[in-house]
């Protein structure tokens, strides 16, 4: 059963990256990944507007129909020794041949080096050179993380997002309702907060929504009439955490005596955030209901659900198996249907 998003989720704005600078690229994983500016042109303003990485050994040889030449690219030990096997005049019109496109920049690996000539080619068409010593392997999967997570799908929510039990329960509502306070108490009974208020967005890989702080609020928590409160300096840093995958998104509203809510859990219902679809709880609140413990409940039933046990179902069959077998004694009792068999005998 599909849920229509409440307002929370109505006006979601998906902010997406065109391109980032090399420099950006360069700057992010200079520690990480070793990087070293060959040809000293890592403050260069060309962008990279993929996030998908390309080795352009067939460009080397010659074929460049399927050149995709806007990506950044990779030279490991096969393009590096590819050019070292041809005479020198050969390696140098291929090499010459990738800058008739305009590359991002190109990214040598393994500890290789290039000839200076080949780099003064490099230089001359303005196209930084980086070098790391790791493995193209290691260094192809550091870069495409980068690249995206860079390129992923984000959006800001309004809401607040705590670990629970090692599941990332999303609470989101009107402004006022409580969210803060039901996070400041799971946070109180051992759990971890992630984001109050401001919660970041963004889509990894096809099904994965990853949720974190603004780097400006981080851990701080909005309560009023009490202010503003530092969770880490309170509870220390174990009552928090920078990221956390969204696994539940739980809707607080007030409780209203018109409304349907759902009684046995057998229809399930979800929100769409992203493209990514995430099991959704409409929790009505009042007076004296204790949401935090329901709120630890939502998350452990999720985590049954997640190993195989759905209790509405398991009640459901249970009620279905006791129907059937009262059904069934029934008919053995019935003094008709004894009679019929006996005359069939």
């Amino acid at each position: 059963m599909k849920y229509k998003a409440d307002k929370v989720f109505e006006d979601l704005k998906r902010i997406s990256k065109k391109s980032i600078p090399v420099r950006t690229l360069y700057e992010k994983n200079r520690v990480r990944l070793s990087l070293r500016s060959v040809n000293g042109l890592e403050k260069s303003k060309r962008e990279i507007t993929d996030k998908n990485l390309h080795r352009p050994g067939l460009a080397l040889a010659g074929y460049v129909d399927l050149f995709t030449y806007h990506r950044v690219q990779v030279m490991g030990n096969t393009e590096i020794h590819y050019l070292q096997s041809l005479p020198p005049k050969q390696r140098e019109a291929a090499f010459r041949r990738l800058f008739d496109f305009p590359l991002p920049c190109i990214i040598i690996t393994a500890g290789n080096v290039l000839e200076e000539n080949l780099v003064a080619i490099a230089t001359e068409h303005g196209v930084p050179i980086f070098s790391t010593k790791h493995e193209t392997t290691k260094a192809v999967y550091f870069l495409g993380d980068f690249l995206d997570d860079q390129f992923a799908p984000k959006t800001v929510i309004h809401g607040a997002f705590v670990d629970v039990y090692g599941i990332g329960v999303l609470f989101v509502g009107r402004s006022g309702i409580g969210k803060s306070e039901i996070a400041l108490d799971l946070v109180e009974r051992g759990h971890r907060l992630v984001a109050d208020d401001i919660v970041m967005v963004i889509r990894k890989g096809e099904g994965i929504l990853m949720g974190s702080g603004s780097s400006l609020v981080k851990h701080f928590m909005e309560v009023r009439g009490l202010g503003l409160i530092d969770i880490q300096s309170i509870f220390g840093i174990r009552a928090i955490r920078f990221q956390k995958r969204i696994e539940v998104v739980v809707v607080l509203e007030e409780w209203d005596e018109g409304a349907e809510y759902t009684r046995t859990g057998l229809d399930s219902d979800e929100v769409t955030i992203l493209d990514v679809p995430i099991p959704l709880v409409r929790l009505p609140i009042f007076p004296g209901k204790n949401v935090t413990v329901i709120s630890e409940v939502i998350a452990l039933n999720y985590l049954l659900k997640h190993y195989g046990y759905d209790s509405a179902k398991a009640f459901a069959e249970r009620l279905k198996s006791i129907i059937e077998k009262k059904a069934e004694a029934e008919e053995k009792s019935d003094p008709m249907i004894d009679w019929f068999e006996h005359d069939f005998e």
